[in-house]
């Protein structure tokens, strides 16, 4: 008997290799009869399971377990009311991505092991697991358990094959260089901590790790980062000491009830989405933020001394890495400067930093693309980190959460009836009143009704900026250079999910990552007022 014929695009073969369950005749009399709208959720449902074969296929060489070169005798760590809500959220994935090392895999796998080993001496939370006690308070106890390390064969993909196109979506193959697939912290209970996946490519390496929301922020993560680098290059005595202390206010009484099992996370994985890195060179950035400013405001180093305040302000919430020694923080440059010259200063006008204008850029971008009513109410979600903003300040280097996200609202219609240097006020307004007091109201208000960070996009009209462009993503040399790119596994991904990074380049470059729905992304790349920003270097 012969058999139907298969469509041009020869989708059927390889649907039937992915559900064999499917007769071939009845799959192709669906496709042939099928309306396009049918075709074309064929083809999501092929990229899903694709995707999930991709960051399934690499073949593992090996895995083991690194314990830490000492005993910890850290005492179990209470989790916060920053630490706690995160336990819905996945697992964080961050890797660099390098070229070959001057030297045999074999012996970069034995390095890695080694440093990682030294480098969870400084860090014996990663080594540890959750524990609940019967109160209902959750621990990271620090019992050297250790973490997963897991050696992975991608020799058929090269270091090409990550970095994708320009202007194209990020490849599917990124996924495969995690571990911890979509694992809710929760489990952290059942699983180590973290989690380090070495990918051998064709013409490179990537190392990924995966660690804990609920243990660890993005400062806190890239502190760890820059330390194993350190160690895996020789250095002696870490830069960066991270703080383990307990006793500031977001440490809580009150207990967070979770549901039998843990919690889930409160998206969908499922929904189709696009994934690209827009790149934004410095100046692009300049040239955007001079725009929203109306070139009316001296920058700092101009000749006439003036202060970009809002830009400094910018650079200390995420900067505390870069001044560990706490000599002179951005803070107190600042106050040293506007001392001088505020005799001189009449009717300042409010500065938008060079974030800030990126992000009304992005916000009015992506809102546009929507489609939405004018009365639609939108929101734009900043996570900000905590750490100088309370008073008492956290130490530059407490380790643990400490952010909060800042939502900021305005309907549709004023995103795009009104200009931009309006949406980045918003936005400007919001995080500039984030201080000690609201920190603290932010906990109050978590204290009266404990609960799980909502992540998501519930009404189809959110955006949430995560991660920092200044994060010190790129001072991660592990002995032969520093990374060609810097990546992110699947982990927390929905529609409206952006996350910056420092462009490679440095110098005020940014790099933002970002997810949407695949309607919306084509909106995004087809709007000019956007698009006129994007850099391709």
């Amino acid at each position: 008997m012969n058999e139907p014929p298969f469509p041009p695009f020869s989708l059927s073969p390889l649907l039937l290799y992915i559900y064999p369950s499917l007769s071939l005749q009845s799959l192709t009399l669906s496709l042939l009869t099928s309306s396009h709208s049918l075709i074309a959720r064929s083809i999501t449902v092929l990229q899903s399971s694709l995707t999930k074969m991709v960051s399934q296929s690499l073949p593992l060489v090996s895995k083991s377990t690194v314990f830490p070169d000492q005993k910890s005798c850290l005492p179990d760590l209470k989790l916060s009311v920053s630490d706690l809500p995160m336990l819905s959220c996945h697992y964080i994935q961050k890797g660099g991505l390098f070229t070959k090392p001057p030297f045999p895999v074999l012996e970069l796998i034995s390095l890695l092991k080694i440093s990682l080993s030294q480098t969870l001496v400084h860090f014996p939370p990663l080594a540890g697991r959750l524990t609940t006690d019967d109160d209902g308070y959750v621990y990271i106890t620090c019992n050297d358990a250790g973490v997963e390390f897991i050696h992975a064969n991608g020799s058929h993909i090269c270091v090409s094959d990550l970095l994708g196109s320009i202007d194209g979506d990020v490849p599917e193959a990124v996924k495969g260089c995690f571990a911890f697939d979509q694992t809710v912290s929760y489990q952290g209970h059942f699983r180590p901590i973290l989690a380090v996946q070495v990918t051998e490519l064709a013409d490179g390496v990537f190392i990924g790790c995966a660690v804990n929301h609920a243990v660890t922020d993005g400062t806190s993560f890239w502190n760890f980062f820059n330390t194993f680098a350190e160690l895996s290059r020789g250095v002696k005595r870490i830069s960066r000491t991270p703080d383990f202390s307990r006793d500031s206010i977001l440490i809580s009484p009150a207990v967070l009830r979770l549901p039998e099992g843990g919690p889930k996370v409160t998206f969908s994985g499922d929904a189709p989405v696009r994934e690209r890195i827009f790149r934004f060179s410095r100046e692009s950035i300049l040239k955007l933020k001079a725009r929203v400013n109306y070139n009316n405001t001296p920058k700092c180093g101009d000749r006439d001394g003036g202060i970009d305040a809002a830009e400094l302000m910018g650079k200390q919430s995420n900067d505390t890495l870069k001044f560990p020694d706490r000599k002179l923080t951005p803070l107190a440059w600042l106050r040293n400067a506007v001392s001088t010259r505020e005799a001189n200063v009449t009717n300042p006008t409010v500065e938008i930093s060079s974030f800030q204008s990126l992000s009304a850029l992005l916000w009015r971008g992506i809102t546009r693309a929507r489609k939405l009513p004018a009365s639609k109410t939108t929101t734009f979600r900043m996570a900000v980190n905590c750490r100088h903003r309370l008073e008492p300040k956290l130490d530059p280097l407490y380790f643990g959460n400490a952010i909060q996200s800042i939502p900021t609202y305005a309907s549709a219609g004023d995103v795009l009836g009104k200009d931009l240097r309006w949406c980045a006020e918003q936005l400007n307004t919001n995080v500039m009143a984030h201080g000690s007091s609201t920190v603290r109201k932010y906990i109050e208000d978590w204290e009266r009704d404990p609960r799980c960070f909502p992540l998501g996009n519930f009404d189809g009209a959110m955006i949430t900026m995560g991660s920092s462009p200044r994060f010190p993503m790129y001072d991660n040399d592990f002995g032969w250079g520093r990374p060609v790119s810097v990546r992110s596994g699947r982990a927390n991904k929905f529609d409206g999910k952006i996350s910056a990074f420092p462009g490679r380049e440095g110098g005020g470059c940014v790099d933002l990552e970002v997810i949407l729905a695949p309607e919306t992304m084509a909106g995004l790349e087809s709007d000019p007022e956007f698009m006129q920003y994007v850099s391709v270097y």
